[in-house]
């Protein structure tokens, strides 16, 4: 047995990239930022960490209606990770494959309403997941 589960509260890095596969299954992307303040880098700034950030179906277009760059969001997901050749190296690249999310933040700060679960939507990832190019 084993579990593959993530959750991370951070904020939208960049706004959400979206559209269908070739399949039509909907398709969202967008990076988020996790910033530790306990641990400095070597410059003395708190230290931050990305993640691609991957989501399917009716939640991938909640996400292209409703997260904007800055939108500080909560999220559970799975971590997935996929090689692919370049110039002849073989390169990994890690995602979080969305499941559930919720909005943080107040109405008033433009972030969404707090506690606001939009994880009922989230659909079982495609099949041809794993054909996505990026």
């Amino acid at each position: 047995m084993g579990i593959n589960k993530v959750i991370l509260v951070g904020n939208v890095g960049r706004d959400v990239e979206f559209r269908a596969t070739q399949s039509g299954q909907n398709l969202a992307k967008f990076s988020l930022a996790t910033t530790d303040r306990r641990f400095k880098d070597e410059n003395g700034n708190p230290r931050t960490e990305w993640h691609n950030i991957v989501a399917w179906g009716k939640l991938a277009e909640i996400c292209d209606r409703y997260v904007t760059k800055g939108k500080q969001l909560y999220i559970e997901g799975q971590i997935r990770t996929r090689t692919y050749e370049q110039d002849g190296q073989k390169k990994y690249f890690t995602e979080i494959h969305m499941e559930q999310m919720e909005m943080l933040g107040s109405k008033s700060s433009g972030v969404g309403t707090p506690g606001e679960d939009y994880g009922a939507v989230a659909q079982g990832f495609p099949d041809d997941a794993d054909d996505v190019p990026f």
